[in-house]
């Protein structure tokens, strides 16, 4: 699937590719200024999944690492986390095999005595999985969530669908997004300069609003 887009009411369709492609929203802040302003950070869960191919691994007890078995998600107990000895290289390696960690409410503690800071520092720290959460419930959130932080640079993206998606879930997905960044910033939609809707390989489209 190509991703079509409508530009001045045309559709035009993009190339096919051989993966499926995220499609993120960039949007520039005005009358902004990232050294006197209040910084924020804040998320929040869309209600169609964005990017669905996100790969998870389960730091889990017994129970979790069973239940990831049966569901096909990779899993490490505290035995196998041990045997990566904090090594720093080993760390880094896992924390880029995976795009994010869940973890048993009994092992998010040791975390960060058995691996060190290394998901910490790569932006990975687990989610906590408590013994009465679903699963597969818990993946879909974390997949499901964006998170708006505001840094020293004034241009902020965030993924809100994919190609394969239905056009109405991307709008939705997209406006909610765009009104929740509004919600953490002074000014609301003030201090929103341009929005642009991109994906991964196609070109950039101007939203106006």
């Amino acid at each position: 699937v190509g991703e079509i887009v409508t530009v001045a009411g045309e559709e035009k369709a993009g190339k096919k590719r051989n993966f499926v492609e995220t499609i993120e929203v960039q949007i520039s802040l005005k009358n902004y200024d990232p050294q006197r302003d209040k910084r924020f950070s804040g998320t929040f869960k869309l209600p169609s999944i964005p990017r669905p191919n996100l790969k998870c691994c389960m730091l889990g007890n017994a129970a979790h690492c069973e239940q990831a078995d049966r569901i096909g998600v990779d899993h490490m107990s505290v035995e196998d986390l041990k045997k990566l000895n904090k090594n720093k290289k080993l760390v880094k390696k896992l924390a880029k095999r995976y795009d994010f960690f869940l973890a048993s409410d009994n092992m998010i503690k040791q975390i960060p005595r058995l691996l060190g800071p290394g998901l910490t520092k790569a932006g990975k720290f687990p989610t906590l999985l408590s013994s009465g959460d679903d699963m597969q419930d818990k993946i879909n959130e974390v997949k499901s969530t964006i998170k708006f932080q505001m840094k020293k640079v004034l241009c902020l993206n965030v993924s809100v669908g994919n190609v394969t998606m239905d056009k109405q879930q991307i709008i939705v997905n997209t406006q909610l997004a765009a009104n929740f960044l509004a919600s953490l910033l002074k000014k609301q939609w003030q201090n929103i300069g341009n929005m642009y809707m991109k994906s991964t390989m196609g070109p950039a489209i101007q939203i106006y609003f």
